[in-house]
């Protein structure tokens, strides 16, 4: 059940054609659609060898076009200062061995998720009975184990602040995974959220293609803790925020989008969480596997 706010094409946060595919939302935000989820570039155009940041990494076979788009929006070989992950999952996550490796890049994450990015545990295993259509019927099938990039890992700083982003500040925002965090810069209200909340039904393949502007809570087949998950949109929608860039779905801005974050926060029981699944009374607990497994 989406969040029953007439959401159109005309919510998109106003964006441009830029580099190889990409679409910049404003100076120093681009982000990237591949295929079922999206990535972001933060950085000016040209900016040069480690002047901008990579934010998540997508599916494994998204190296390529990755590589090209940053090679495009920032010049030939021109490395990230640092690769920031929002969590783990394998479409967030799937690329980041390589690219790391070929850019010779740090990758941060919060302390909770770096199991899951240093080999050391597998996320729980997926609900495919949270209704919604075909995506989450086949989610048993995909990958929950552990990416390594264990060399080049480091925890993000206890202070909040986020590495080579100045202004920015990395927030908390549990339950769809453990470590999962959203990145928020108040000076102009953006707010890079990977799957805390997402902007399309992830659960339909149909509403996967189509990409219909919608205000959906995270991923349900793959939300173990759907108490963190609820606390975490409620933070989020406090902050009001003007740009919303998530995981999943197209980047919303204006009045209609933050009416439909508020709607989603106020009543996120009864439109995010299914009625019934493996985690919707019982979180995942560190006792069956869970995502609260910690280094």
């Amino acid at each position: 059940m989406a969040v029953q706010i007439e959401l159109s094409h005309d919510d998109e946060a106003p964006s441009t054609q830029a580099a190889h595919g990409s679409r910049q939302l404003i100076p120093d935000i681009a982000y990237l659609k591949l295929s079922i989820v999206s990535v972001v570039f933060y950085g000016k155009p040209d900016g040069g060898d480690r002047s901008w940041v990579m934010i998540d990494t997508g599916l494994p076979t998204s190296h390529d076009a990755i590589m090209e788009c940053a090679r495009h929006r920032f010049g030939n070989g021109a490395r990230p200062a640092a690769i920031i992950m929002t969590h783990g999952h394998f479409d967030h996550a799937g690329s980041v061995e390589k690219l790391a490796k070929d850019w010779d890049a740090p990758v941060y994450a919060h302390t909770l998720e770096l199991p899951y990015l240093n080999g050391g545990a597998s996320y729980p295993p997926a609900d495919p009975w949270v209704g919604g259509g075909a995506m989450a019927l086949l989610s048993p099938l995909f990958p929950r184990s552990p990416f390594d990039v264990s060399e080049r890992l480091h925890a993000l700083p206890e202070d909040g602040s986020v590495p080579f982003m100045e202004g920015w500040r990395w927030i908390h925002t549990p339950g769809h995974t453990p470590g999962h965090i959203s990145l928020w810069r108040e000076s102009d209200g953006s707010l890079i959220v990977g799957d805390a909340f997402i902007t399309t039904g992830q659960e339909s393949a149909y509403e996967v293609m189509t990409q219909k502007p919608e205000m959906h809570g995270p991923p349900r087949y793959f939300t173990p803790n759907w108490q963190e998950a609820e606390s975490s949109v409620k933070a989020l929608a406090a902050l009001d925020p003007k740009l919303v860039i998530t995981g999943h779905g197209t980047p919303l801005a204006g009045d209609n989008m933050r009416i439909a974050l508020d709607r989603l926060a106020e009543d996120f029981e009864s439109i995010a969480v299914p009625k019934s699944g493996r985690y919707t009374k019982n979180p995942a607990t560190v006792e069956d596997n869970s995502v609260y497994h910690t280094p």
